[in-house]
């Protein structure tokens, strides 16, 4: 896709990988709609996107919410029309294992991570299917096709995310647009600081330990980013990034058993980083309050 002249939506623009794709897709030549929770942060992203000589509509949206987004849509289609490339990208972590997740955070992470993504394919993909043309990005996650116990609910919905998308391309094919599943890996974004923690690890130490880990990978969303705009070029259904990415869905596909075990003592190690920066391991009782 030539994106000269385009227009691109991008959700969850205000930091990270929506940021950097965004402003990606501006300087490709596109025009930008982006939307968020962080006004200071969708502020910046679209004075970079101005900057660079594209218009960038921003708006304040939760993509959890049904009616801000058929709203949001109303207003883009008026101003545009149908968009030329969709990308979902908002998103939420939360660490934690099934039995240390309560319902509530069952209910937050759904409507952000995977109905967010539904709500926005509903409200926004009808125009573009009428027109015939256009490519939709859903970012999922490494954790999107190899879940671990600590990341229960977060792997759920980047696995519900990876089987929609899989679904929409086989449909949306004969109408003329292309779908990508991008699972991008350890990348160091502000998700890691911001996610929920529940369990052993939720505390202060726990959390610096993961970002620190997440900082030292120093694989940045300006990366990411470039990758993504050569998914959609190439129209590829499936886009890991980071080389872990690439080498845990290489190897779910070609030995599932091993790729398991590997990825447990993965965790293991990861978990015991995190736990040797906690003076004593909260218990259930304090994770609940």
């Amino acid at each position: 896709m030539d994106l000269r002249g385009r227009v691109a939506l991008v959700t969850g623009a205000a930091s990270g990988i929506g940021r950097e794709t965004a402003l990606a897709f501006a300087r490709a030549g596109a025009d930008l709609v982006v939307c968020d929770l962080n006004d200071a942060g969708l502020e910046a992203t679209a004075e970079a996107i101005r900057a660079v000589g594209r218009t960038a509509l921003d708006r304040r949206v939760d993509v959890s919410s049904r009616e801000e987004m058929r709203a949001f849509a109303a207003e883009v289609h008026r101003q545009h029309g149908a968009v030329d490339v969709l990308m979902n990208n908002a998103g939420v972590g939360l660490g934690g294992g099934f039995l240390d997740t309560s319902l509530e955070d069952w209910e937050w992470i759904l409507s952000i991570n995977l109905w967010g993504v539904i709500h926005g394919c509903h409200y926004f993909l009808p125009p573009m299917v009428a027109r015939g043309r256009g490519h939709v990005v859903n970012v999922s996650s490494a954790a999107g096709y190899l879940a671990t116990a600590q990341l229960a609910a977060y792997s759920t919905t980047k696995f519900g995310v990876f089987g929609l998308s899989e679904a929409l391309r086989d449909e949306l094919r004969p109408h003329g647009i292309g779908v990508t599943t991008v699972c991008p890996g350890i990348i160091n974004t502000p998700i890691t600081g911001a996610a929920r923690m529940r369990g052993a690890v939720a505390t202060p130490e726990a959390r610096a330990a993961l970002v620190d880990i997440y900082r030292r990978r120093n694989y940045g969303p300006d990366r990411v980013a470039a990758n993504i705009l050569k998914a959609v070029a190439r129209n590829r259904s499936v886009a890991p990034i980071s080389p872990e990415a690439w080498v845990m869905y290489l190897m779910k596909r070609v030995s599932p058993g091993l790729t398991a075990r590997i990825n447990r003592a993965l965790q293991a190690r990861m978990e015991k980083q995190m736990l040797g920066a906690t003076p004593a391991r909260a218990s259930r009782a304090d994770d609940s309050s």
